[in-house]
């Protein structure tokens, strides 16, 4: 349980970082930025209770709620996976497809430990 809830808090982590980071060279007036802290605010919250789910369905044991956070989980790596090619087409935002790189990673690794946890014990 301990490591399921490490890995989806790990995640969450990345994701408010990755905002934080685009928020330094904002690309246009409809973007998260520094200049505007309610917008940036407002995404960082959305994040974290987008992430509740993940990090409830982590305290449980049973199979068909770690299947359902696995599924759940997938659509953070999709996210991830669709921000590297973004970084990697703008100069200021290499940072940001590196923080996309490495959430990529960490999101398929708690997928992979949510769905092996426990499985074992059989």
């Amino acid at each position: 349980m301990f490591k399921r809830f490490l890995m989806v808090f790990l995640t969450l982590i990345i994701a408010v970082g990755a905002v934080l980071l685009a928020a330094k060279h904002p690309t246009g007036p409809n973007t998260v930025s520094y200049d505007e802290p309610a917008g940036l605010w407002i995404s960082i919250g959305m994040i974290i209770v987008l992430f509740l789910p993940p990090l409830i369905l982590s305290l449980f044991s049973k199979r068909v709620v770690r299947i359902i956070s696995a599924v759940y989980q997938t659509f953070v790596v999709i996210s991830f996976l669709g921000m590297i090619p973004i970084g990697f087409l703008s100069p200021h935002h290499v940072g940001a497809s590196v923080i996309a790189i490495l959430g990529a990673f960490v999101s398929i690794a708690s997928v992979i430990v949510t769905l092996k946890v426990d499985s074992n014990k059989k």
